[in-house]
C-alpha cells in the first residue's frame, strides 16, 4: 500500500489532489498558502482536508517506520520467516502489527519462560495438539530436579499454552472487537476519597455504561475522578462470552487434553488477555474522547479569535475590582498606552463622585470612543457606574471577556511590551485591546488559558497544542495582518514567518520605519524567497503605493491583474474596487500555467472588495439591569445572554453575573440535537429562561426552549 492509497482510504478526495497536496507540503508550503493560492493544483481542497492529508501522511510514515523496526528486531533474532514477513508487510494496523510482534518482543521473564527452561514445552505441544489421552502419565516423563511431580509439570505446560493463546493474533483481534462493542465502564468510590472533592463527581461514584457509547465529556470526567483518587474504574465484558469464544477456537475435541486447555484458556484470559485488551480499549476510548474535546476547544477558539472587532478606536479600558479599585487605562487607535490610573467607585472606599469626575476627564482628554469593561469581579457594578456618567459625546460601553488577561499580564510578552508597568496595568490594556481586535490580542495568550473548552488539561497536551496552533494560524491568515502595526506574536502566526522572522520584521520596522510595499519583506534578515512566497499575500500594507499590497491578492498574480487593467485601458489602481470594469473580465482569457480558473475567480472577488475584513463589527449588548449577582436570579426569569463557552453537553451563557448558566443540550431547542454548534455559536446573543438556581454550589440551569 502506498501513502496515496492509505490516505485515500480515510479521506474523500481524488488521488490526484492528494498527490498534489503532498508535493506542495514536501516543498515546505504552509496549509493556509496551499488552501488559498494553490486551489487549481489541489482541486479546491479546503484547509480541513489538507490538514487531514498532512496528518494521515505522518500516520502512514509512522506505521512504515514501526514495521521496519519490527522486521529488523525479528530478523536479528533469526525468527523472520517469509510468511511472517509477508503478514507484517501487508498490515497497516498498528494493533495487528504489535500482535504479530508480541511473541518476539523483549520482556520480563514470564511463567512460560520458566516452564520452558524446565523442559516443559514438548508437553505443552502434546496437549495443544489434542491427540493424546492419559495426560498425567505423559506428564510423568517430564519430571526432573526442577519439576517435582505431574501437577507441576502440567501447570508449567498450561503456563506455556496460556502464553501461546495470548499471542494468537486471531484471538486477540476478535476479543478486541468484542471489547470494543460490549465493554462496560463501571466506577466505585474509593474508601480514601476526599468527601469535598467527591461532591464534584457525585454522578460517577457508582456508575456503569457501555464504554463505546460514553460521551467524551463523561469519560474524561471519570478519568479525572480516578486520577484524583475519588473512584476506581473497571473495563469489563461478559467473561463467559469471552471464554466460550476462546474455547470454541482452541479446543477441538473432548479428549483428556480438553480439561487442561480449559484451565489454560481461563488463565490466559484472566491474567494476560483481559488486562491488556481492557487497557487498550480504554486508551482508544480516551484517544477518541481527547479528539472530540480538542475539536470542541478548537471550534470555540476559532469563534473567539474571529469575534467582531471594534476597529481602530480610542478605548478606555477598565479592569474592575472592589477593595483594590478599578484599574483604568486609555489607549490610542493603535492600542498604545496613553494614560493609566486607579479609581475606587465601589465599597469599601465608595469614592463614586471622584471616580465619575476622573472618567469624564479621561474620556474628554484622550478623545475616547468606547469603554471596555472586563467581565470579572465587580463587572456589573462597574458597568452600571459608567452608564450613570453624563458624557459630553456618545461613548459605547462594552463588557468583554477577561479570560486569560491575568496570564498575559504576567507573561514575558507583556513584560517586553510594558517593562515599566505592573501586572494590573498590563491586564487592563489587554481588556481594552481585545475589544479593538480580539485576534491580535488573544494570540499572545496560551489558548488553554482562555477557558473556552472542556477538560483541556486532561487531554493529550501535544495534540491539543498542535490543533490550537493550527487554529490560530488559520484565523490569523484568514483575516490578514497589518505588517506595520502587528505585534511579534501576531506576525509569528503568519504563513511562512514564524517566531524568529517575526522578530526580524519588528526589528526592521523599528530601524527603517513602516513598510511601504510587500517587496520590502525581502530586505528583512533571513527572509528568503520561500518565506516571501508563503507570507506576502497574508500581510496588509494600508496606503501602500500599490493598492494590491493591501489585499489578499498574491504578488505572483500582479502581472495578470496588470494585463487585465491594460486590456481594459485602465491603470491597475483604477481596476481595484471597480465592479463595473471587473464584470467585463473574461476569466478564460487570463488562465496561465500557474494560475487557473479557481485562482482567477478568487482574484476577481478580492479585487471587488480588497482587504475586506471577514469579521463583522462589534456591537454593544445590554444585560438585564436588575440582575447583578446569582442572588438576583429567580426560577422562570427570561433574560438576555451571550454564549461564552460551548461543550459537547451544552453551552454556557453569560447573563450578566459572575457565574455562567448551563443550557443543557436537551434544552437548546425542541427535538433531538446531536451537535451543540448546529444551534449556537460563541458570542451569540440568546434569550434564556432560568430553570434552577443552586446558590450554594454556584450553579445555574437555563433553557432556550421558552
Amino acid at each position: 500500500m502506498t501513502n496515496i492509497q492509505y490516505i485515500s482510504s480515510h479521506v474523500t478526495a481524488p488521488a490526484k489532489s492528494i498527490e498534489a497536496t503532498l508535493q506542495l507540503l514536501a516543498e515546505d508550503c504552509t496549509i493556509p498558502f496551499i488552501a488559498r493560492y494553490r486551489k487549481d493544483r489541489t482541486g479546491n481542497l479546503d484547509e480541513v482536508v489538507i490538514e487531514q492529508i498532512a496528518k494521515l501522511n505522518q500516520a502512514f510514515e509512522a506505521v512504515v517506520k514501526r514495521k521496519e523496526a519490527i522486521l529488523k528486531s525479528i530478523d536479528e533474532q533469526g525468527a523472520l520467516s517469509p510468511d511472517l514477513a509477508e503478514k507484517i508487510n501487508r498490515s497497516f494496523d498498528l494493533n495487528e502489527l504489535e500482535d504479530l510482534y508480541l511473541p518476539y518482543k523483549k520482556r520480563k521473564k514470564t511463567k512460560a519462560d520458566t516452564a520452558r527452561e524446565n523442559g516443559l514445552e514438548p508437553l505443552a505441544k502434546i496437549i495443544m495438539a489434542q491427540n493424546a489421552d492419559d495426560v498425567d502419565f505423559i506428564a510423568s516423563r517430564y519430571l526432573n530436579d526442577k519439576v517435582a511431580n505431574e501437577d507441576e509439570a502440567l501447570q508449567g505446560a498450561r503456563d506455556i499454552i496460556a502464553e501461546w493463546i495470548n499471542e494468537n493474533v486471531y484471538i486477540r483481534k476478535s476479543l478486541r472487537k468484542i471489547f470494543g462493542r460490549k465493554a462496560a465502564i463501571s466506577t466505585k468510590q474509593t474508601k480514601s476519597a476526599d468527601t469535598e472533592k467527591a461532591r464534584k463527581f457525585e454522578q460517577y461514584l457508582d456508575w456503569s455504561e457501555n464504554l463505546a457509547k460514553a460521551p467524551s465529556h463523561r469519560l474524561l470526567a471519570m478519568l479525572r475522578a480516578e486520577n484524583e483518587g475519588i473512584i476506581k474504574l473497571k473495563i469489563e465484558i461478559d467473561n463467559d462470552e469471552a471464554l466460550d469464544f476462546m474455547e470454541q477456537n482452541v479446543i477441538k475435541n473432548n479428549r483428556d487434553t480438553a480439561q487442561h486447555l480449559t484451565l489454560a484458556i481461563a488463565d490466559s484470559y484472566k491474567r494476560l488477555l483481559a488486562p491488556a485488551i481492557s487497557n487498550e480499549v480504554l486508551q482508544e476510548a480516551k484517544a477518541k474522547a481527547d479528539a472530540v474535546a480538542i475539536q470542541v476547544f478548537a471550534a470555540n477558539l476559532q469563534q473567539l479569535l474571529l469575534a467582531p472587532p471594534l476597529g481602530e478606536k480610542r478605548i478606555l479600558a477598565i479592569d474592575p475590582g472592589f477593595r483594590t479599585g478599578c484599574k483604568v487605562v486609555c489607549l490610542d487607535e493603535k492600542g498604545d498606552l496613553l494614560y493609566n490610573e486607579t479609581i475606587f467607585p465601589h465599597a469599601p472606599q465608595n469614592e463614586t463622585a471622584i471616580a465619575m469626575k476622573k472618567i469624564r476627564s479621561m474620556v474628554n482628554a484622550y478623545k475616547i470612543d468606547a469603554i471596555s469593561i472586563g467581565n470579572g469581579t465587580a463587572s456589573r457594578e462597574t458597568e452600571f457606574f459608567i452608564k450613570k456618567i453624563a458624557f459630553d459625546k456618545p461613548v459605547q460601553v462594552f463588557v468583554v471577556s477577561e479570560a486569560g488577561a491575568s496570564v498575559y499580564s504576567a507573561s514575558k510578552i507583556a513584560r517586553d511590551e510594558f517593562p515599566s508597568y505592573d501586572v494590573t496595568v498590563r491586564g487592563a490594556v489587554s481588556i481594552g485591546r481585545r475589544l479593538s481586535d480580539p485576534l491580535a490580542e488573544l494570540v499572545k495568550i496560551d489558548p488553554k488559558a482562555i477557558g473556552v473548552g472542556q477538560y483541556q488539561h486532561d487531554v493529550d497536551q501535544s495534540l491539543l497544542k498542535d490543533e490550537l496552533d493550527t487554529v490560530v494560524m488559520r484565523c490569523v491568515n484568514s483575516v490578514g495582518v497589518n505588517i506595520n502595526t502587528a505585534s511579534k506574536s501576531l506576525l509569528g502566526y503568519v504563513s511562512g514567518i514564524g517566531e524568529k522572522l517575526a522578530e526580524n520584521i519588528v526589528a526592521y520596522r523599528s530601524e527603517n520605519g513602516p513598510f511601504e510595499d510587500r517587496r520590502q519583506l525581502k530586505r528583512v534578515a533571513r527572509l528568503g524567497e520561500k518565506a516571501y512566497q508563503q507570507a506576502a499575500a497574508f500581510i496588509r500594507i494600508p496606503n501602500a503605493k500599490n493598492p494590491l499590497d493591501n489585499s489578499a491578492v498574491h504578488p505572483e498574480a500582479y502581472p495578470v491583474i496588470e494585463k487585465m487593467a491594460k486590456d481594459l485601458k485602465l491603470k491597475t489602481a483604477d481596476l481595484v474596487a471597480n465592479k463595473e470594469a471587473i464584470a467585463k473580465i473574461a476569466i478564460k482569457d487570463y488562465i496561465t500555467e500557474d494560475i487557473g480558473e479557481l485562482g482567477l475567480k478568487d482574484i476577481l472577488k478580492e479585487l471587488e472588495k480588497p482587504g475586506l475584513d471577514p469579521r463583522k463589527a462589534a456591537k454593544v449588548f445590554e444585560f438585564d439591569p436588575n440582575v447583578k449577582t446569582i442572588k438576583d436570579l429567580r426560577t422562570g426569569m427570561i433574560l438576555p445572554g451571550i454564549v461564552n463557552n460551548i461543550t459537547n453537553f451544552g453551552c454556557f451563557v453569560d447573563v450578566g453575573i459572575k457565574e455562567s448558566g448551563l443550557v443543557h443540550i436537551s434544552q437548546l431547542k425542541e427535538g433531538f440535537v446531536s451537535d451543540v454548534n448546529e444551534v449556537v455559536k460563541l458570542h451569540q446573543q440568546v434569550t434564556v429562561k432560568v430553570v434552577e438556581v443552586d446558590e450554594e454550589r454556584k450553579r445555574v440551569a437555563l433553557t432556550m426552549i421558552l
